[in-house]
């Protein structure tokens, strides 16, 4: 993948230089060059402005949840406009790990165990020199879980934190089982079905800081296992609200888009070496119950699933495991405002199985879908190195649900 950055940059450079002596050897004759050029750059900026810059659609069953958003997140009635260079689906996808910076993070990291067992890895950003929340007791906290194999050391989740950060807020990073360095302790890693390892932490957070106000908030995997938890446990839960950031609705046609052949090029050999790579890790371990070296021949994140996931976790077919995981299923069941970001544009979530329907059915529930932006992209501006459309989405929610909760619970 890192080959292909590589060789489109050194195409695109060589283009350049190609096209600029060109315009110069034209411009010394004709100006034909000079025309061409300009030309083209005006027909490419009103293809961008009529075709790809667009504000995104919110979608939500309640006009009192519309508004709130409206009134204290603004950026979902603006125009988002992807950067003019990169807002194909697939090159905001490569290139955002790539482009953009990775601010330093101080964390803290904590050790818990499992009923099981096993133990979960959690990095917290305590924030305890802000002077916005100074008493620890009661600082709002965001519990944050990563995508398939992210950790908290991800690009993503360290502006998500820093963002947090400069609102005196506290982060506390979920890292899944045997994926951040921890030793695995049982034979178990994690899935997007099965919520209890989400539910040992929340509990954990909740007895730590009790009077804390807490959210949640999930990026690709990490907010399908949002969304099933918060399906699962209705008004029960302790979270406050919840934000969600490309999940994938229906993980049939997910993996079916993924298993398109430039896609699997791209991403989903990728993500299944990655897979494979951390259950090689843990082999020792994981040896006693599973065939390693039939799990380690699979090809794409669907066998690996079939080989090991929905084994592991005592499904009869892998597509029993793929109805479980399904977030659209639970959206019904949400009791407590939860806003979802997803791109049309995403190939690991196809624009045509977002549940813009089931959304329009739950007041709790905001869907805001952009036309472009792939995977954990959102790229925007001329040089994204900084903060993304999607963090500027995640820090106006997160502010609007702490700062205004007295107007959230009259909803």
């Amino acid at each position: 993948m890192i080959d292909l950055i590589w060789n489109m940059n050194t195409l695109t450079r060589d283009l350049t230089v190609y096209l600029e002596s060109q315009v110069k050897i034209n411009l010394s004759g004709s100006g034909i060059g000079l025309s061409l050029v300009l030309g083209f750059g005006a027909a490419y900026i009103c293809y961008y402005l009529s075709s790809v810059a667009k504000k995104p659609q919110l979608i939500t069953g309640a006009a009192t949840l519309s508004q709130f958003l409206q009134r204290y997140c603004p950026v979902v009635t603006e125009t988002y406009y992807p950067t003019f260079w990169c807002w194909e689906a697939r090159v905001q996808t490569l290139l955002r790990p790539i482009i953009t910076t990775k601010p330093w993070v101080e964390y803290r990291n904590e050790l818990i165990k499992t009923a099981d067992g096993g133990h979960i890895s959690l990095d917290w950003n305590d924030n305890d020199d802000n002077a916005l929340y100074p008493v620890s007791a009661t600082r709002p906290t965001i519990l944050i879980l990563p995508g398939l194999t992210g950790t908290s050391k991800e690009s993503y989740i360290l502006h998500m934190v820093k963002q947090s950060e400069v609102l005196g807020y506290r982060c506390v990073v979920l890292n899944y089982r045997g994926v951040s360095g921890e030793k695995l302790l049982t034979p178990r890693t994690y899935c997007a079905a099965n919520t209890e390892d989400l539910e040992t932490v929340i509990s954990h957070v909740q007895k730590t800081f009790a009077e804390t106000p807490l959210m949640a908030a999930g990026v690709s995997m990490g907010g399908m296992l949002v969304l099933n938890y918060l399906g699962k446990t209705g008004l029960q839960t302790p979270l406050k609200a919840a934000v969600v950031f490309s999940v994938g609705w229906d993980v049939f046609e997910c993996t079916a888009s993924l298993e398109k052949p430039l896609n699997w090029i791209m991403f989903n050999y990728y993500l299944t070496s990655c897979l494979q790579a951390s259950i090689y890790r843990h082999r020792e371990v994981l040896d006693k119950l599973f065939d390693i070296d039939y799990i380690l021949k699979a090809k794409t994140i669907r066998e690996f699933d079939e080989r090991f996931t929905s084994v592991m976790f005592g499904y009869k077919t892998n597509a029993d495991y793929y109805r479980d995981a399904n977030p659209y299923h639970k959206l019904k069941s949400i009791e407590i405002p939860v806003l979802c970001l997803n791109a049309f544009d995403d190939v690991f979530s196809p624009g045509h199985a977002i549940p813009t329907q089931s959304a329009k059915q739950n007041p709790n529930v905001a869907l805001l879908l952009t036309a472009h932006g792939g995977h954990i992209g959102f790229l925007e501006g001329i040089f994204p190195r900084w903060a993304t459309y999607m963090d500027r989405v995640f820090k106006q929610f997160i502010q609007a649900v702490f700062e205004h909760r007295d107007e959230l619970k009259k909803m």
